[in-house]
């Protein structure tokens, strides 16, 4: 536990430090000169070059655990913030951009792979998926107004600097206190005298198990599409001399929605294939409703979205965890990682191109209906063995 409080504090800081900056980027690149298209694909290489980070993170936090690379992670997003306060063009911000996206590529991964092998217990590792959801969302309540109200006080050289120090010291930090590899990477093997032996009928996956564990992958991809679009839109459907402030609160109020949710700690013991169904079908009505129903106020759809994203990420963690196991969970994770990148890389490009023709909250709610008709049947092998599994666990 002492593991966990030290990794959730880590993560706070590192949550606080990098969404702190969604309300600020988006002006910046505007007044460096960028334009719509240009801030789509800006905001797309950071997720793109996710990608190779992704591939070496699940071989590499398998190999030699978690702690350097969430060191690594941390200690240089820092100093590319620190450079990211002295940007003078377009180009510049892109490269940067860019080359954040691979050195936080590790960080998830890790921090998941880490949480995970705290315990072997299903209905344990669910509460403490949703323990990171809950510091992750308490970071993201506050920082996007934190970061709003740093620009107001030292502009965006100041809020950068401050940002990139942050991280730096959070590295630093995590370089004394998380544990070295020995101390968790094996902890699931620890639980029968005969762990470290080889199965004499190892099991084999079955092709319908197999087109099951693939079509999940689609899940986080489809909904990192759909937050890339929020992301990318947010930000400019707000106008004013006040729109970095009003879109710090609006990201603030989503968090907020999401954080009620996951401090329902009893959802844990439902099944994750039913929780993934509903936080679906919630995300793409409140996507819907942003795009058609501009009378409610966004305030609240965004409320009800982050509630809906708050049920949603601690059961797709439950369920990927069941899908990897002891020694491949950092490979599960890094496809998740991949998966996720890759929406978040496609949904702000698709938004910038198709702006002028249809809402980009209209593509949102497309994506995660698609999503919803794609999940498994709940009779099928892989999700019915699952979904038993979890039930029998949380009993």
């Amino acid at each position: 536990m002492k593991t966990a409080l030290w990794l959730y504090l880590f993560l706070f800081l590192a949550f606080f430090d990098l969404h702190a900056q969604y309300p600020v980027l988006t002006p910046f690149a505007i007044s460096l000169g960028a334009g719509p298209t240009f801030i789509g694909w800006m905001m797309g290489m950071y997720s793109l070059t996710h990608l190779p980070g992704n591939l070496l993170a699940g071989v590499l936090v398998d190999r030699n655990g978690s702690r350097r690379y969430i060191v690594f992670s941390l200690v240089a997003a820092g100093a590319i913030l620190l450079l990211q306060a002295h940007v003078q063009l377009p180009w510049h911000l892109l490269m940067l951009r860019a080359a954040s996206g691979f050195v936080l590529a590790f960080l998830s991964p890790a921090c998941m792979t880490l949480l995970a092998s705290l315990s072997s217990d299903a209905t344990e590792q669910g509460k403490y998926m949703s323990g990171h959801g809950i510091v992750h969302t308490l970071a993201s309540v506050v920082s996007p107004a934190a970061g709003a109200f740093i620009v107001a006080k030292a502009g965006y050289s100041g809020t950068f600097t401050t940002l990139g120090w942050l991280l730096i010291a959070t590295g630093i930090m995590a370089f004394f206190s998380v544990p070295a590899p020995s101390r968790h990477i094996l902890k699931p093997l620890s639980s029968a005298p005969s762990a470290l032996k080889v199965p004499d009928k190892p099991s084999i996956p079955t092709k319908d198990d197999e087109l099951v564990s693939k079509r999940y992958y689609l899940l986080p991809f489809f909904v990192s599409c759909s937050q890339g679009v929020l992301f990318f839109e947010l930000p400019l459907s707000q106008t004013g001399s006040n729109s970095i402030l009003s879109t710090g609160i609006l990201l603030s109020l989503l968090s907020l929605g999401a954080l009620v949710t996951l401090s329902m700690l009893f959802l844990n013991r439902l099944s994750p294939g039913g929780r993934i169904a509903a936080a679906l079908l919630g995300m793409a009505i409140s996507f819907f409703a942003l795009a058609s129903f501009h009378r409610i106020p966004t305030a609240a759809i965004l409320f009800m979205l982050g509630a809906a994203k708050g049920v949603l990420f601690p059961a797709m963690a439950s369920l990927f965890i069941s899908l990897g196991g002891p020694g491949r969970m950092g490979r599960t994770f890094s496809m998740q990682s991949i998966a996720m990148s890759l929406g978040a890389f496609a949904g702000p490009v698709a938004a910038g191109q198709l702006r002028s023709f249809v809402s980009p909250y209209f593509i949102a709610f497309l994506l995660l209906m698609v999503a919803l008709l794609l999940l498994p049947p709940k009779n099928t092998g892989k999700l019915s063995n699952l979904t038993s599994k979890w039930n029998g666990r949380a009993a």
